[in-house]
């Protein structure tokens, strides 16, 4: 008996293993498909600044 408990533990702790990597995998997607929209919204934020500060300013 005491044998199984072992084995699932270890079953339990690659489970959560598995879940993480796959949470992961979808925070990932998320940045990938997302990450190019929030760049140009914080462009545009930046433009809309830098254009009140001055006309020499970057936002690079």
């Amino acid at each position: 008996m005491g044998h199984a408990d072992r084995d699932e533990r270890g079953a339990s702790a690659t489970e959560y293993g598995l879940l993480v990597v796959a949470i992961a995998a979808v925070v990932a997607l998320i940045i990938f498909a997302l990450g190019e929209q929030v760049v140009g919204l914080f462009q545009v934020s930046c433009d809309e600044i830098t254009g009140q500060a001055s006309t020499t300013a970057s936002c690079n």
